[in-house]
């Protein structure tokens, strides 16, 4: 793709309400359900238990052949077929956060006609989370492994762990292949983060990502770097830390993340984009939310690993036209939410951390269960019939009073403002409660332009 088109394609964020394609994978998931009554326990138990919904843990259905033409009218793909598995045709859709499904075309003797894969982060979590007498198939730590829950009137369960592969064959390692797998991923877990200059910090953090890629290649470092960054979050998030622990009791995990909110300084969102980069996302649409609001983010999707990160940064008006993912920023002379979060805290990818993670839920009942173990939910900033959204009650963050003397010796916020900082914080962080309908993959750009506003430091000085 020329460099002409490729801008004009990451404009586009016009996605589509995919129902008719959501439909038939409900309809194929009650159909499992109704077959397994291991699975459909679960789904019950999810919900009671860790407010989620079985559909956003599903990786991909098995169906019996004669469902093509019905995946085709609803927009689902074929992908080139597998010599490994010529049996079973997998299908995706290219505009829908929806599940993989997959024709089995071969006899009864070669295989359950049924299967319903769910996706978990740890399989062995899993196995001893629901007391399984299992085996997991694929080497620990291996990039696809499974187990096989249970085959209940032709119709199998099955867990999946992923790490950076989107294929459905055993991946066996290679000579030093683990040792690589391994120390990549201590690597990013224990990176370190502080730094007096935040310019020196970015290029230290750039040359360890390009040594961690030639160790096990884009994908996996894309996996291990958020897997890094959602754990630092989680560690200084309250909401997080009780909402994983719920789903952990379950062998869950976080695999029900929907996207990842680093925020950015202008001064450094270029070395964000390129460490993106290095770890293979692909930018996708580019908001810049209009006149008044003060910020833009550029979101970025992974390929392979099903990761999109929303990466906000503050924009002046004048900067609309602006390719901010490819064009440095200059200094300004005022702060907006964003900025002022970065200044006082650090950014995401440095110091402090993401802002939030999303990830999907039904968002009613994960407010009452979060409710009444003390965590507390905001006013929801997008509620729409298919996308509904609402951060918890921010995590508030310790300043550092060099941060904020810099900032009241610069006039970029007041000396009342600094005390106030110093003294007793300011918010750092969310857990965001979202829930999609209609395979919906896009955001509100309205909406997420108030909330925004509304989480600034400066109006949630206590």
């Amino acid at each position: 793709m020329s460099d002409a088109i490729q801008p004009e394609r990451e404009r586009q964020f016009d996605w589509p309400l995919c129902y008719e394609a959501e439909r038939l994978a409900l309809r194929f998931l009650d159909e499992s359900c109704a077959r397994n009554r291991f699975a459909a326990t679960l789904a019950h138990r999810m919900r009671d238990e860790t407010g989620t919904l079985l559909m956003d843990w599903v990786d991909h259905l098995v169906v019996p052949s004669g469902h093509e033409e019905a995946l085709v009218r609803a927009g689902y793909v074929e992908e080139p077929r597998s010599k490994a598995e010529p049996d079973l045709w997998t299908h995706r859709h290219p505009r829908a956060m929806l599940p993989a499904i997959r024709i089995f075309t071969g006899d009864t003797g070669s295989g359950p006609p049924c299967k319903l894969a769910l996706r978990v982060e740890s399989v062995v979590d899993f196995i001893l989370a629901h007391g399984l007498h299992a085996e997991a198939t694929g080497a620990p730590w291996s990039r696809y492994r499974t187990v096989e829950v249970c085959t209940e009137n032709g119709c199998a369960l099955e867990a999946v762990e992923r790490r950076g592969y989107r294929g459905f064959e055993r991946q066996d390692f290679g000579p030093r292949e683990l040792e690589l797998t391994l120390v990549a991923r201590e690597l990013l877990h224990t990176r370190r983060r502080r730094f007096d200059d935040d310019a020196v910090g970015f290029h230290r953090t750039l040359r360890l990502v390009e040594r961690v890629v030639r160790m096990v290649g884009c994908d996996l470092a894309a996996h291990f770097f958020w897997e890094a960054e959602r754990a630092f979050w989680q560690g200084r998030n309250r909401a997080a830390r009780i909402q994983k622990r719920r789903q952990d009791d379950l062998g869950l995990g976080w695999a029900n993340h929907d996207h990842h909110t680093p925020r950015c300084s202008r001064r450094h969102f270029l070395s964000v984009m390129r460490i993106m980069e290095l770890l293979g996302f692909e930018r996708r649409e580019r908001y810049h939310a209009g006149h008044d609001a003060g910020w833009g983010a550029q979101i970025m999707e992974h390929p392979v690993e099903p990761i999109v990160c929303f990466c906000d940064v503050d924009l002046l008006p004048g900067e609309r036209e602006v390719d901010f993912s490819r064009v440095a920023l200059p200094e300004t002379s005022s702060l907006g939410t964003v900025g002022l979060w970065t200044a006082l805290h650090g950014d995401s990818l440095l110091e402090a951390g993401m802002h939030h993670l999303e990830a999907r839920f039904d968002h009613a009942l994960l407010q009452q269960q979060l409710g009444a173990l003390g965590v507390k939910t905001m006013k929801p900033f997008s509620d729409l019939g298919f996308l509904w959204q609402a951060f918890t009650e921010g995590e508030r963050w310790p300043v550092r009073r060099e941060r904020a003397g810099r900032l009241a010796d610069s006039g970029l916020i007041t000396r009342e403002q600094c005390d106030e900082f110093v003294a007793n914080g300011a918010v750092g962080s969310h857990l965001e409660n979202l829930q999609r309908k209609g395979g919906y993959k896009g955001f509100n750009q309205a909406s997420v332009s108030a909330i925004i506003a509304a989480v600034d430091p400066r109006k949630l000085l206590a």
